[in-house]
């Protein structure tokens, strides 16, 4: 997916792995206090108190922002942000550095690989991903959707970041880190072909027609395509993820269960809370990473040794 105007040679596999790690680590910290913003939305629903009827605490992601900085202080924004970086370290670096090789592979060496070869390529990258960096997304999650206000009935449920890694793993088993894993594959085999491949296309047909050159403004426009297609396909599997992930042992017996007391209690619209926060959120994640991975690509490409050239891809 890297132009390749400012070095002749193509980035290898290795250089992709390195520069989608990298630029996931970049877009999570610009973007992490909106996912934040997204993850309190989605998990509103479970109120008690908003079942019966009370007001929203939370409404839309600027009213959130403000509401948790006003109540825990900034500083709980980014609230499970290492355990964020960890992730986008194990999952960014598979699930996108690997894409153009798989892509490839699909397509058996042909110059125009189709959409199914791309389609094909995202689905296996996003659920190889998972595989990686399921217990990094459940303790991301946990941080939060966790609030700090004692004296309301809510407690803090880990120390730090080691802390609920050992924590989950010691009350719930190493299931626990694994909780959600098959819901988070299907949302993620969805996320990265609706991502990937609309930003793959979307730039390859602009190149095509010479709308634009292969530069920042051109991964700009494909990126924020990218950004609402996959907020409009996988927001629903997205909000039952994150419920799912959050709950404690025995609350909802499944991720299909869940859902489905989503739909009972709450209606058609919880799959879609946290919309806009969720689309503002992945637009400013996309852009953040795309760019950033396409220039790490370009300046690492200068640096990398003689000796990768074995594994590099086309």
């Amino acid at each position: 997916m890297a132009g390749g105007e400012t070095s002749d040679l193509a980035p290898t596999t290795v250089v992709k792995i390195f520069s989608a790690g990298s630029a996931g680590c970049v877009a999570d910290l610009v973007s992490f206090p909106l996912d934040t913003a997204k993850v309190r939305l989605q998990v509103q629903g479970e109120s008690k108190a908003l079942l019966k009827g009370q007001k929203a605490k939370y409404r839309g992601v600027f009213g959130t922002i403000i509401t948790i900085v006003q109540n825990e202080g900034p500083r709980n924004l980014y609230n499970g942000l290492l355990a964020g970086l960890h992730r986008q370290m194990c999952f960014a670096s598979v699930r996108i550095g690997l894409y153009d090789t798989m892509k490839q592979l699909y397509a058996q060496e042909s110059e125009s690989p189709g959409l199914g070869a791309r389609v094909l390529a995202g689905s296996t990258t996003g659920a190889m991903a998972v595989v990686f960096a399921q217990p990094t997304d459940v303790v991301k999650v946990r941080f939060q959707a966790q609030i700090h206000q004692p004296e309301n009935g809510y407690v803090k449920r880990y120390g730090s970041t080691t802390d609920a890694y050992r924590t989950i793993a010691r009350d719930e088993g190493l299931r626990g880190l694994w909780k959600g894993c098959l819901l988070n594959i299907a949302r993620n085999a969805i996320v990265n072909c609706s991502e990937l491949v609309t930003y793959d296309i979307i730039k390859e047909e602009i190149l095509k027609s010479k709308l634009m050159t292969d530069n920042m403004p051109c991964h700009f426009t494909a990126a924020v395509a990218a950004g609402f297609c996959t907020t409009v396909v996988a927001s629903p599997v997205d909000v039952v993820k994150t419920r799912f992930m959050n709950s404690v042992p025995g609350q909802y017996g499944g991720a299909m269960n869940c859902a489905l007391t989503m739909l009972l209690k709450e209606g058609p619209s919880a799959f879609y809370k946290g919309f806009m926060p969720s689309f503002i959120r992945l637009g400013s994640w996309n852009i953040v990473m795309f760019v950033s991975y396409e220039q790490i690509q370009r300046a690492v490409v200068r640096f990398q040794p003689p000796w990768e050239s074995r594994f590099r891809t086309v």
